[in-house]
């Protein structure tokens, strides 16, 4: 099953109603105290600036080259085991994102999607590494063309309550294109075969589909 491309509305569909309510609360403000009224206005000015969606080029026409998947800083960059796929040995890169980043998530490879695992779990902050099995998560499992298996996981941060994810075991999605959003800071782990070559280092900032993470190996192990 295929997915329609996601069209970049400039504002995040996701953000429309925050931003009216916001908008709403601080004209009301603004008849009984306009200096009071101010803070409502930069709630909204800030609501407006965090569900930014701009539509992004790819970074890379070579299909063996993951992009990032959101925009944010790169906090780890290491050799682990993939706890959706058996343990398998992985590639882990993380992103973290600030309450100042786009969070507007974006499919890392061309594939079809083959299962998707939400769990339940706490709040801690997001760059702390036991984010990744503590937290609220939402992993989306992927195969591409030629059977190369990654897995990309959505989690919620310190601030962040609401993971939202449109993907769906059988989507057939391409490089860069949207399937969801985390409100209010996250981190995203993604993990890729052993063999693949590492693009990025911890520190880098990187933007969502015009940044490449790393290269896949040239064939399925």
């Amino acid at each position: 099953m295929s997915v329609p491309a996601y069209p970049h509305p400039i504002i995040a569909k996701e953000g429309w109603i925050f931003i009216a309510i916001f908008a709403a609360v601080s004209l009301v403000l603004t008849l009984f105290s306009p200096w009071f009224s101010l803070i409502g206005w930069l709630l909204t000015l800030f609501t407006i600036q965090f569900f930014r969606d701009p539509p992004r080029e790819s970074g890379s026409d070579d299909e063996l080259d993951v992009l990032c998947p959101a925009d944010g800083r790169i906090i780890v960059v290491e050799k682990t085991t993939d706890p959706y796929r058996h343990q398998a040995e992985a590639l882990k890169i993380s992103v973290f994102m600030n309450v100042f980043n786009v969070h507007s998530n974006r499919i890392p490879v061309t594939g079809t999607v083959e299962d998707t695992n939400y769990y339940a779990g706490s709040f801690v902050n997001a760059t702390l590494d036991k984010a990744s099995e503590k937290n609220e998560r939402n992993a989306v499992l992927m195969e591409t063309a030629n059977g190369q298996k990654i897995t990309f996981v959505q989690i919620a941060g310190l601030v962040a309550r609401r993971i939202i994810c449109y993907a769906k075991k059988g989507d057939a999605y391409k490089r860069g294109e949207r399937y969801g959003l985390i409100r209010f800071g996250s981190r995203v782990d993604v993990y890729l075969p052993v063999a693949s070559e590492v693009k990025v280092s911890i520190g880098d900032k990187v933007k969502a589909t015009t940044s490449v993470l790393a290269r896949l190996p040239e064939r399925n192990p």
